[in-house]
């Protein structure tokens, strides 16, 4: 009884083995050959708020932004990243909550560019899943960077400024495909410029800091970004 029982179960494997060897196989095999993708590409939109002398609201005087970007994946969790975004600053004495004795009336619009590279950090390891074991299609990131302003106000005592900036901030991107990303964040740039504005310090104070007493503006941004440049399989250092 015990041979026979054995027998059969051996006959069961007979058929079992070639139709998982078949049908499963091919999946794993893909799985595990999928590949990891180095840059990514692509633009972004959003709003823009000045944040300084004639503005402390965040959800104020808010303007449309425009944005083109590209990352470099150093693995799953960091990448750099640079980007170029074009706006309008826009702000009033009547936002102030501050009261001006040598300003009673002045608003002002600065069209905007921002050129920025940054570090990024993921909080899990980013992918598929299926070309990186253990990664995630959803994870929250923060990042800092150097970045350059150049405004141009219409109004007030200054010309074009260009301004050093650091922007600090954090999103969640999500991988809808294989190669498609989308991400939302939202970005503090402090600057080294109080003139983005068009004027100085109402009150005349000295900053004594490259970032104090200065003009700061916040971005709000969805992007998407599509995969490019696939890592080598076969090589065995990091960097290709």
């Amino acid at each position: 009884m015990r041979q026979s029982t054995t027998y059969q179960g051996l006959r069961w494997v007979k058929y079992i083995l070639p139709f998982y060897l078949f049908t499963f196989l091919p999946f794993n095999i893909q799985a595990q050959t999928q590949p990891e993708y180095r840059l990514e590409i692509g633009g972004g939109v959003g709003a823009l708020t000045y944040l300084g002398d004639f503005n402390s609201n965040l959800f104020k005087e808010i303007q449309p932004m425009g944005s083109v970007l590209a990352k470099y994946r150093f693995n799953p969790r960091m990448a750099l990243a640079m980007n170029v975004s074009y706006g309008q600053l826009k702000g009033s004495s009547k936002n102030a909550k501050t009261y001006y004795p040598t300003i009673s009336d002045y608003s002002f619009k600065s069209s905007l560019v921002d050129v920025g590279m940054r570090y990024e950090y993921n909080f899990w390891p980013y992918g598929t899943g299926e070309e990186y074991r253990g990664a995630k299609r959803l994870t929250p990131y923060i990042y800092i960077g150097i970045g350059m302003t150049i405004a141009k106000p219409d109004n007030g005592e200054a010309t074009t400024q260009t301004a050093v900036n650091v922007p600090l901030g954090g999103g969640v991107k999500y991988k809808v495909g294989d190669r498609m990303n989308l991400a939302v964040e939202w970005t503090i740039h402090f600057t080294s410029s109080d003139l983005l504005d068009g004027v100085k310090d109402p009150y005349g104070i000295q900053s004594s800091g490259l970032f104090k007493n200065t003009d700061c503006y916040s971005q709000l941004r969805l992007s998407a970004t599509y995969d490019l440049w696939a890592k080598c399989k076969t090589c065995h250092n990091d960097k290709d």
